[in-house]
């Protein structure tokens, strides 16, 4: 086989891989191609190409998490992972953990690691490397990595809610809850939110967004019983999708053109978490990108213009 045939055998993990440690499309891509530049360059052809291409990608991966958590340090409002519509790696009898791992919860949750630490828990509890493997791509030793792996995984397990829906559940209450935005019923959308509920945004500092973030089940209600009608007024749609890994929807303005992702976060049979990247920059791999700020004023007009919402007494 060929060196660029044992590549683009790998690729999908590679990306899988450098996502999950970057929680960047672009960034990941940019450690894929990375990679194959330094696989191409080799001088001798390695004893297993894959163990090669996962260390190099690893490698590239780290160093390039160690740079850009100096630009997280001064990003402006939160900051969320790009969205990712379709995990290039396959495992059918695993797709719910790998799904699971790609959530924006887990990632988030993996923004407390060190980039070491989230390197070995990427490898070892997410694909399964053995710790030979796995000290093997971080240049640390098997019990360095034991010791990386225990102190990722406490972090981890801290953070994640302790009431987790099945998959089923999930998607039953998000095609609920998407129902409820078309139709602009802000009493069914309240039924399906936390009473703690959040919505928030990323935008960067370059698009308009929730300000602070939305709290509440009542006030997340009404935005988005709102927003939404308003979208459809001035000719936007959406469609729901899987956004990584989980229920959620990508919005259009009337030409097509991109406006916001969202996920949801649902666990203990309602909404628990609304977040929606927003920041052009994070959206570009999705599609064109639209004005957001035109979007949003228009939207403002179509809601003022709109009769009183009845749909709560429905």
């Amino acid at each position: 086989m060929t060196r660029t045939h044992e590549f683009e055998s790998a690729r999908p993990l590679l990306f899988s891989i450098a996502y999950r440690i970057l929680g960047s499309v672009a960034d990941a891509e940019d450690a894929v191609q990375e990679t194959w530049l330094r696989y191409a360059a080799a001088e001798t052809e390695p004893d297993s190409a894959p163990a090669f291409l996962s260390t190099v990608v690893t490698r590239v991966a780290i160093d390039v998490l160690r740079s850009a958590r100096v630009r997280r340090e001064s990003y402006v409002g939160e900051w969320f992972p790009e969205p990712l519509l379709e995990d290039p790696y396959e495992d059918p009898e695993r797709s719910a953990e790998l799904a699971d791992s790609v959530s924006m919860t887990a990632l988030l949750l993996l923004e407390r690691l060190s980039p070491l630490e989230r390197a070995v828990f990427v490898l070892r509890d997410v694909f399964a490397f053995d710790f030979a493997e796995v000290a093997a791509a971080v240049g640390r030793s098997e019990a360095a990595c034991r010791q990386l792996a225990v102190r990722a995984r406490r972090h981890m397990g801290e953070g994640r809610p302790r009431f987790e829906a099945d998959r089923r559940e999930r998607q039953e209450l998000a095609e609920r809850f998407f129902d409820a935005i078309r139709e602009g019923d802000v009493a069914a959308l309240r039924e399906l939110l936390a009473a703690d509920v959040q919505a928030v945004g990323d935008g960067g500092g370059k698009t308009p967004v929730y300000g602070r973030g939305v709290a509440g089940a009542d006030n997340v209600a009404r935005l988005f019983g709102s927003m939404v009608p308003a979208l459809f007024a001035i000719g936007g749609s959406f469609e729901t999708r899987q956004v990584n890994g989980q229920p959620g929807a990508v919005f259009r303005d009337r030409d097509g053109k991109v406006v916001n992702a969202l996920s949801l976060d649902i666990h203990g049979g309602r909404i628990q978490m609304i977040r929606s990247v927003v920041n052009p920059d994070k959206l570009r791999h999705v599609g064109p990108v639209a004005d957001v700020r035109r979007v949003g004023r228009d939207t403002r007009r179509a809601r003022r213009a709109a009769p009183a919402d009845t749909a709560e007494d429905g």
